[in-house]
């Protein structure tokens, strides 16, 4: 069995659901389908996603409504006409908006995730309905009763463990199932989100309850490139990387999909495959557990910018037990999070995002200086974190020095390097201002792009 997961811009409009129908059909393990909500037709379209926030804004400013609730009635009757499906799927799509805004309750985060979850939920029903008319039989599968249990944080839900048993029903049904992702229901019956990549998570999600043999995640490029597309032109695909490569490189800024989207099928061990909903003969690019390391050395190239460092130097440092400890247990209380923390025996650098220490920034500066004592602090900001990836570079000796040969010749300056501890990733931070000059040099050095 394989859960099929499609994105917005694989359902954003009639011709698109029409190359699902042919995908999902095509494969007869293709049985459970995870979609999205409509996504953009073109690059200056907007989201129905986005649409129905603005819709709920309204409804939360107690302003009228109409035009924008008409907005996005109109966007799901364009995918009706054009897929001559009766009209009264739109009335029903009407008729389920105005009934989560009339019987919205106290709470404004909980209607909030009940007005984003309404466009996967109606897309799903859009769909379920073009399959049955195509002649294959279909349903819309409600989320809630069907066992996809959350915790009630909305908009930052998370599923709870015994929805597992229950959502493995679903490979028991003869009809292909239309799942809309994004979305559950808590234990008092509302409506609760995922996070960031919530369709994704939904995929994953019964891709593990069903010990699915594939997770197929469709989207709009063919496969994974080794490095980011709008920078290095023509960079070469992965074909296959591994979880952990997966996740050092989505980390630092590769955007298929959020890597902490697919946990439940990466603790399941179930390979995922992206594919393109466009160019579906493509082979996509496998994510498995393990692969020969022989295969490639580095698989894939990233980096993310916003970040800094606070870089805090006290002669004989190494000799004070517990300063580390001490140091995290500042940022811990101040609720800071970190990426990296390279050390000397007198020096200690913490990475973080820039974003995570702004409104702490001068609390963190000055809690260290007096509680640790240092004998400089010093925060640099206006950093990016440039990963080098590959589950091969602990066997191969000199990688390190050809990257760094690489930054020095094209002039890039390193503000720090740290090699993680499985030896699967190379860190390096460099200047904002260097970043694609740096990803250019470790480009022409590893894949000759």
């Amino acid at each position: 069995m394989k859960i099929v997961k499609f994105g917005g811009s694989s359902v954003a409009n009639a011709a698109q659901i029409s190359k699902i129908i042919d995908i999902v059909t095509g494969d007869v393990d293709r049985r459970i389908v995870v979609v999205s909500a409509p996504g953009k037709r073109n690059s200056s379209d907007i989201k129905v996603t986005d649409l129905l926030i603005a819709l709920a804004n309204t409804v939360l400013a107690g302003n009228d409504y109409e035009a924008e609730l008409s907005t996005v009635v109109g966007r799901y009757a364009e995918i009706q006409r054009d897929l001559n499906l009766s009209e009264d799927v739109v009335d029903v799509i009407e008729a389920d908006l105005r009934g989560r805004i009339e019987n919205r309750g106290s709470s404004d985060a909980q209607f909030m995730d009940s007005m984003k979850a309404s466009g996967e939920d109606n897309n799903a029903k859009v769909i379920a309905e073009a399959f049955t008319k195509a002649g294959f039989p279909a349903e819309y599968v409600n989320p809630g009763p069907a066992g996809m249990l959350l915790s009630d944080e909305f908009g930052n839900a998370e599923v709870l463990p015994e929805s597992f048993e229950k959502l493995a029903t679903l490979k028991q049904s003869d009809k292909i199932q239309i799942f809309p992702g994004f979305f559950g229901e808590t234990k008092n019956g509302e409506v609760a989100t995922f996070p960031r990549g919530g369709s994704d998570i939904t995929g994953a999600i019964l891709a593990a309850a069903v010990n699915a043999d594939v997770y197929e995640n469709f989207t709009d490029v063919d496969s994974v490139c080794a490095m980011d597309p709008r920078v290095i032109d023509n960079p070469p695909a992965i074909d296959c990387m591994t979880y952990r490569e997966m996740r050092e490189l989505s980390y630092a800024g590769f955007g298929v999909f959020h890597d902490e989207a697919i946990v439940p099928a990466v603790r399941a061990q179930i390979p995922i495959c992206i594919k393109n909903t466009n160019n579906p003969s493509a082979p996509g690019t496998m994510v498995v557990p393990q692969r020969s390391p022989d295969e490639r050395t580095v698989v894939g190239i990233s980096s993310a910018p916003g970040f800094c460092s606070i870089y805090i130097d006290k002669y004989m440092m190494n000799r004070e037990v517990g300063f580390g400890r001490r140091l995290l247990s500042i940022l811990e209380e101040e609720g800071v999070s970190f990426e990296h923390t390279p050390s000397g025996i007198d020096n200690i650098s913490v990475i973080m995002a820039s974003a995570n220490l702004s409104k702490k920034e001068e609390t963190v500066v000055n809690r260290i200086k007096s509680e640790l004592k240092p004998d400089a602090v010093t925060v640099e900001h206006g950093l990016s974190l440039v990963m080098v990836v590959g589950e091969g570079m602990q066997y191969t000796p000199g990688l390190a020095a050809k990257a760094t040969g690489a930054f020095s010749s094209a002039g890039v300056n390193l503000e720090m390097i740290n090699q993680g501890a499985s030896e699967i990733s190379m860190m390096f931070a460099v200047k904002d201002a260097d970043r694609e000059k740096a990803l250019r040099a470790l480009g022409s050095e590893f894949f000759g792009v």
